[in-house]
């Protein structure tokens, strides 16, 4: 399938997904993450999930991650319209946020990370195939951010659904996970 219509199945099969049945798939999901081992990471780009779009609550991978890091500096992400290009921005306890035109929280402002400075990025996605490339909302943010990261950067998508067996359409500036993480299971790409 094309991603216009894989876009649109899981934004459906997400929203069929009731509340405590993604509390639940929430857990499954942390419980995955937790396998890794997180000792060389200190840099983390997350992402706040948009309100109605029932994506996996990022906040609680980030929270274990500021309990295992101590000195973990978490960022997440400004999205320029304009350009279609987003910047990382380092948050804190007394970060301000505002909402953007697209429903995401974002922060109002802060101290600026390079791409290159980031260890570890969560990715958004709808669905990913057995690749490792993503179906996301298509606008493209995390691909051009992605490719000025280092080579080295992981980059962990979570789904509740399984991966499928391919994208039909990806093109040469689709920038593949390094892990797909679902309640069941740990992909590696």
């Amino acid at each position: 399938m094309n991603k216009q219509a894989l876009r649109q199945e899981y934004k459906t099969k997400r929203a069929t997904l009731h509340g405590h049945e993604r509390l639940k798939l929430d857990d499954l999901l942390l419980i995955q993450f937790q396998q890794f081992d997180y000792s060389a990471v200190q840099s983390v780009l997350s992402y706040w999930a948009i309100e109605g779009m029932a994506e996996p609550n990022t906040h609680l991978f980030s929270g274990y991650l500021r309990h295992m890091v101590p000195d973990l500096t978490l960022a997440y992400p400004i999205s320029d319209a304009s350009s279609l290009q987003m910047t990382a921005v380092a948050i804190h306890e007394d970060t301000i946020y505002q909402t953007n035109q697209w429903g995401i929280t974002e922060p109002k402002e802060g101290r600026i990370l390079e791409p290159q400075q980031i260890d570890l990025v969560f990715v958004p996605l709808l669905v990913c195939d057995k690749q490792g490339y993503r179906v996301g909302y298509g606008k493209g943010f995390y691909d051009r951010y992605l490719i000025n990261c280092r080579e080295d950067i992981v980059k962990i998508g979570f789904s509740y659904f399984e991966p499928i067996e391919k994208i039909t359409d990806t093109d040469q500036f689709d920038v593949p996970l390094t892990y797909c993480i679902t309640p069941q299971h740990i992909y590696e790409f």
